[in-house]
């Protein structure tokens, strides 16, 4: 295809999909109500299963939990049963030669389905079969009615798109039926399936003997009757195969692109003397672990190379990041530059800045907080002693990223929780200073198939080991009507000496939500519950004096107890605290649930959470608490919560740099995405950064699909 030519299929594919026929103003909006805009977009909405109507069973045949295809009669039809909550139901039983079944609705027009189904009526049956005791049963099945004399050939002949092949099941929308998308995407697939093209290179497809895209998307929209439909069911097939290797091929392009960019780029060589590190280590109250001083290695000859470092330091909740952190600082200080320490939230970031300029003064070194709501007056006088260089290090929210905060020498930036910034805010920073080192930290696990895919062009560093004397969290579920025995489990702890957090998911009563408010319990635990004991009241609509003044009251223990939202969800360390409830559990996603279970048990005492959900949840919230209760592994946490929510919601937003993924899944293709990144890496290494002619359609490809993206724009 020339240059002319790819335009020209490129415009084709991105036209809008009322130019189909049967696509009007009606069926538009529930097309865009999929996330379907144009061509192309529809051409990759692929079939969540599929149902093979090559030949049909007899009703003996059937297999209980699959989804069945077969013919019968009615029998029988009415409504003659009801339910335990007696809602009528309404009942069809069909039979053949071999034997009978019942067909239930629960919901139902009863003229519509008497019309439908008189005694003797012949139909195609389509549905998952139940089996209750020695009874089989269907739900809601689709059918298709036949004559009384007309034989399953005839049918097949006068409907050959669903009848006598496997046929690909759509995820549908309301008002978009099994049968109307099937025509819309068969329209499509005959129409524009050959306007698309493949653009890895040939030897590549070879070696893995990968379908072009034009014949991948033909097979996988409607298989050839040839196909194991196991594997079709499983995603094992070589269409979908050949469709998630160029996904993952053309990310990881961009991403060995970044990588390459950041090793071509000079940096600043930092040289290690120890004048710090070595004077600092001598005061710690604690020794380091063997996980953070492997990680420090790391970070160290990273530091020291000419190309500016680009790393990603995970560490499990309470693992001692924030110390390498600091350790990593003092090498950059130690050389005369500056560090940039930006924090997701206020309350996170006042923790920095106490706990980083208690280390720093002792060193006879200099920490600035920087804020965006402290006084005009104030932040003049701390951009100007940031501007001369007089503070060596700063510590800051998102405010440090904003026009007119200037370096006089940044040397190291470090962006605590990743998962709350994009990669536009690594951007943001790196320009702060001349190709400065970048440090980025997560106490959100992220399984290894995410990050390769996330952060593909930083190196990675674990740290995979708790301090010692750290005691795994015992986590238990108690439901609304056992809250008594949780109360007597904190009042046990405050008896002790021991403080405990109360959680709760919102701020204030709303007239939309039954959440009990944090502001009313805390009323309730001071008078009604533990009264006589010292209750506090955290959350984030205080001002930050209001926070910082409750928060060091818990820490120096004036506060038994504190009740609050989801501020301390990150960072906040109280040794003393050995016991957390979390009201309306269910509302909470799991490395929330995660990261909050982790401000207890960070001293030598035993500790506890305790789950508190709703009156009634979800099946993914009934999940979510029982990996809470059967691990403390944040690893094993962070995979369970990708495997309820899926990638799309893993880190909660879009601009977390999550790839709009349309075919692959990070969870079952991780072989593929290796191979990918594999190819990858090496093509841009032997066509120089994509520079030769070979690779040039590929680069336009690269740039089309993730250019603004990735950041990429530089490179075309």
């Amino acid at each position: 295809m020339t240059h002319k030519t790819l335009l020209n299929a490129h415009t084709q594919l991105d036209k809008k999909l009322d130019i189909l026929h049967g696509v009007g103003p009606r069926m538009l909006p529930k097309l865009q109500k999929l996330g379907l805009n144009t061509i192309e977009d529809a051409l990759f909405h692929l079939p969540g299963r599929y149902e093979d109507r090559r030949q049909f069973k007899t009703i003996n045949q059937l297999t209980d939990n699959q989804q069945e295809v077969f013919v019968g009669s009615v029998l029988a039809s009415g409504e003659n049963a009801t339910t335990r909550s007696r809602r009528k139901i309404y009942e069809v039983i069909v039979g053949d030669a071999s034997g009978k079944i019942s067909l239930k609705w629960f919901r139902y027009r009863k003229p519509w389905l008497q019309k439908r189904f008189p005694l003797g009526q012949k139909a195609v049956f389509i549905g998952e079969v139940k089996r209750f005791a020695a009874l089989r049963e269907i739900h809601h099945p689709d059918s298709e009615l036949l004559d009384a004399d007309q034989n399953l050939q005839q049918l097949i002949q006068s409907d050959p798109l669903n009848f006598g092949r496997i046929l690909p099941v759509y995820p549908l929308t309301e008002g978009l039926s099994q049968k109307q998308a099937r025509k819309i995407w068969h329209q499509l697939i005959c129409d524009f399936a050959d306007l698309t093209q493949s653009f890895i290179p040939t030897e590549i497809r070879q070696k893995y003997q990968l379908q072009t895209i034009p014949e991948a998307l033909k097979q996988i929209h409607w298989p050839d009757n040839g196909v194991d439909l196991q594997d079709l069911e499983n995603g094992q097939d070589n269409s979908r195969r050949s469709l998630v290797f160029d996904e993952f091929f053309f990310l990881e392009l961009g991403l060995a692109l970044k990588r390459a960019g950041v090793q071509l780029e000079k940096g600043i060589a930092f040289s290690c003397k120890h004048k710090y590190t070595i004077p600092l280590n001598k005061i710690l109250p604690f020794k380091l672990t063997e996980a953070q001083r492997r990680v420090l290695g790391e970070i160290k000859r990273d530091m020291m190379a000419p190309q500016p470092m680009h790393r990603l330091l995970q560490g499990d909740v309470g693992s001692g990041k924030t110390l390498v952190a600091l350790m990593s600082a003092l090498i950059a200080i130690e050389n005369n530059t500056q560090v940039a320490i930006v924090a997701p939230t206020e309350i996170l970031a006042e923790q920095h800045y106490q706990t980083f300029s208690t280390w720093l003064d002792k060193l006879g070194l200099k920490t600035g907080l920087l804020q965006g709501n402290m006084p005009a007056a104030t932040k003049r006088d701390r951009l100007e002693q940031i501007a001369t260089g007089e503070i060596n290090l700063v510590v800051g929210t998102h405010a440090i990223l904003q026009e007119g905060v200037d370096f006089y020498h940044l040397g190291l930036g470090i962006i605590d929780e990743q998962h709350r910034f994009g990669v536009r805010q690594r951007s943001l920073l790196k320009h702060k200073g001349v190709n400065p080192d970048i440090l980025v930290m997560t106490a959100t696990p992220i399984p290894r198939t995410l990050s390769m895919t996330l952060y593909g062009d930083l190196s990675v560093s674990v740290i995979d080991q708790l301090p010692p004397g750290r005691k795994p969290v015992t986590t238990e579920i108690f439901r609304s009507s056992q809250r008594q025995q949780a109360y007597l489990r904190i009042r046990q702890e405050l008896e002790q000496g021991r403080q405990a957090y109360v959680v709760y998911p919102l701020v204030e009563e709303s007239e939309k939500s039954d959440l009990q408010a944090a502001t009313v319990a805390a009323e309730s635990f001071a008078n009604e519950i533990f009264p006589g004991l010292k209750v506090g009241l955290l959350h984030g609509r205080m001002k930050t004096a209001e926070k910082d003044n409750v928060m060091n009251s818990f820490r120096q223990g004036d506060l038994q107890l504190l009740v609050s939202t989801t501020v301390i969800e990150v960072g906040v360390d109280v040794p003393n605290a050995t016991v957390m409830m979390i009201e309306h559990a269910d509302r909470f996603g799991l490395s929330q649930l995660h990261q909050l279970r982790g401000r207890v048990g960070r001293g030598a005492e035993k500790s506890y959470c305790l789950l508190i959900p709703s009156v009634h949840y979800s099946e993914d919230a009934a999940r979510r608490l029982r990996v809470m209760v059967e691990t403390n592994d944040g690893f094993r946490i962070a995979e369970a919560d990708l495997e309820i929510r899926g990638p799309g919601d893993f880190l909660g937003t879009r601009q977390a740099g999550l790839p709009d993924l349309r075919v692959a899944s990070l969870l079952k293709d991780i072989r593929i995405l290796e191979e990918a990144r594999y190819e990858a890496f090496e093509y841009v290494k032997i066509t120089d950064q994509l520079s030769t002619i070979d690779a040039e359609p590929v680069k336009r490809e690269l740039i089309r699909r993730w250019g603004g993206r990735l950041e990429l724009a530089a490179i075309g």
